[in-house]
């Protein structure tokens, strides 16, 4: 076994109602004045508001910044540090899906050292602590509420860029599933999906180790059986705890064990076709799976296991049954079944025609192999075999 570390140094509030403990959570952190950073639709619901007005109660002055896109850029993190400066806040509250996490993440660390985010990209660049922050994830899917990673897209280079550093944790976490309720069912499933991936390919990642994989596979038991109900019916509300909880262990476990080929493809094509993050990953999934099956070691069978409506024995078990149940699991909740359906769905890319994505093929081939994840991919990868990979899922 290789030697490995952890330390979760966050406060995690999870449960019904847990979105009252905001000024209780603030006030210990020491803030004045908040910045929120959150999205149109969220306002538009008085959700940041609502924040707002629970700071109140304890002296604490909040404005908000809610120019934020489902891909966040690096314009965008330029914009935000600017309304945090100009305002006078000392702390940040990151309201919303993995993108307001993003960007509070990335203006935590330019509104304290100065320069642009491409600056910090990689790992190591981080030379500190960075601005506080308190995640309120009204997603179940990114985990980004307990992840050290930053994912800011530069249109300039068309490329997604990530900054790693543990100083990017955020210092409270407060999840409460009745902010998920209202939740889309197209977007409970891209999100849901995203987060059994982050499990999924932990758990099978090079770097995994017994800690990891025990947030893994709990984080697969409780999204595998709860993920058909809640996007049936967001207001579920065993499943959606469930969700938010795997969600959760998911993100915690991708902290220490990375992801794998999925996420290195996927981030290529959010980047030059602007799917959503969920579904670029969950289109790439089986065909990764089907990659995968050559260096698995007994693992496959518990994934199958924790979404497969039939549970199986070792004896009764092959390699395939699991692409095909992943796929049988995408169908059931709505997820596109290829990149091209994918590319379609998004407003204004429904022109886009197969030759097209192979015209820019070898740059997110080359975008790909930057990624640290396919380091750790348990299966060998090389160009070759993620240009190949993008073919089967095309």
């Amino acid at each position: 076994m290789n030697t490995y570390s952890f330390s979760i140094p966050q406060d995690i509030i999870v449960g019904r109602g847990s979105f009252e403990k905001l000024p209780e959570s603030a006030k210990k952190l020491g803030g004045k004045h908040a910045l929120i950073l959150s999205g149109p639709s969220l306002y538009k619901y008085g959700l940041v508001d609502r924040a707002i007005n629970l700071l109140a109660t304890v002296g604490i002055q909040a404005d908000y910044f809610i120019d934020i896109e489902a891909n966040p850029s690096v314009t965008t993190v330029e914009k935000a540090t600017g309304t945090f400066l100009d305002c006078g806040a000392d702390f940040l509250i990151a309201l919303g899906g993995g993108s307001p996490m993003d960007v509070a993440k990335a203006v935590a660390v330019v509104a304290k050292y100065g320069g642009k985010i491409t600056e910090y990209e990689g790992g190591g660049k981080v030379p500190g602590k960075v601005i506080p922050q308190i995640a309120i994830p009204t997603t179940a899917g990114t985990g980004s509420e307990v992840t050290a990673f930053s994912v800011i897209t530069d249109h300039e280079r068309d490329y997604k860029l990530t900054v790693f550093s543990y100083e990017l944790l955020p210092e409270v976490a407060i999840l409460d599933p009745e902010l998920i309720m209202t939740t889309p069912a197209s977007v409970a499933a891209a999100c849901g999906i995203d987060a059994f991936i982050h499990a999924q390919e932990a758990y099978i990642s090079l770097a995994a180790s017994p800690f990891s994989e025990a947030m893994s596979e709990k984080a697969m038991e409780l999204i595998g059986s709860s993920i058909r109900r809640f996007v049936a019916n967001r207001k579920d509300v065993e499943a959606a705890e469930n969700m938010m909880t795997g969600s959760l262990f998911a993100g915690i476990a991708f902290s220490f064990a990375r992801l794998g080929n999925v996420h290195a493809m996927s981030h290529p094509i959010s980047a030059y076709f602007d799917v959503p993050h969920g579904v670029a990953n969950a289109v790439l999934l089986p065909v990764v799976v089907e990659f995968n099956a050559l260096a698995d070691h007994g693992k496959y069978l518990k994934i199958y296991n924790t979404i497969s409506h039939i549970k199986r024995y070792e004896e009764e078990f092959s390699h395939p049954m699991l692409a095909g149940a992943i796929r049988s699991l995408l169908a059931e909740i709505g997820i596109p079944g290829s990149i091209m359906e994918a590319i379609h769905g998004v407003k204004g890319k429904e022109e886009v025609t197969p030759e097209d994505v192979e015209k820019v093929l070898p740059a997110m081939v080359a975008d790909a192999m930057k990624s640290g994840n396919i380091a750790v991919n348990p299966r060998v990868t090389t160009a070759k075999d993620i240009e190949n990979l993008y073919h089967q899922a095309l």
